[in-house]
């Protein structure tokens, strides 16, 4: 039923097969490994107003220099939010050039990791 040559190839594919799958493995932990130690800070433009999230896209600290007292409470808000927001940006973009690097931004994999990031980490205001 099978020769000595067709076994052969059979068990170099399957070699062939188990490598890329190792390799691909080895690529997506390394890409949620980046991930997890992911963190965006960024500042108001008129450096008031600096907050940093987290991998997730959640606030992990916020800090108002002492000018911002001299201004409405709402001028605040609006501030922090379009700061949030643009932390936010930074981080999906960090997350698309993990990914391109990791598994390549076009993968199957890439691709879903790009999008539940963009999904999770939009703005909710």
């Amino acid at each position: 039923m099978f020769d000595g040559r067709d076994l052969s190839d059979a068990e170099r594919w399957i070699d062939e097969w188990r490598c890329a799958i190792d390799e691909r493995a080895e690529r997506t932990r390394a890409l949620s490994a980046r991930l997890a130690r992911l963190s965006e800070t960024a500042r108001s433009p008129d450096g008031l107003v600096t907050v940093t999230i987290g991998p997730g896209g959640d606030l992990m600290g916020l800090d108002l220099g002492e000018g911002i007292r001299r201004r409405p409470a709402a001028d605040t808000a609006r501030a922090i939010l379009a700061t949030l927001r643009a932390a936010r940006s930074r981080l999906s973009s960090a997350v698309a050039a993990a990914a391109d690097e990791t598994v390549g931004a076009d993968s199957a994999t890439g691709r879903a990791v790009i999008a539940a990031y963009a999904v999770r980490v939009s703005p909710a205001d």
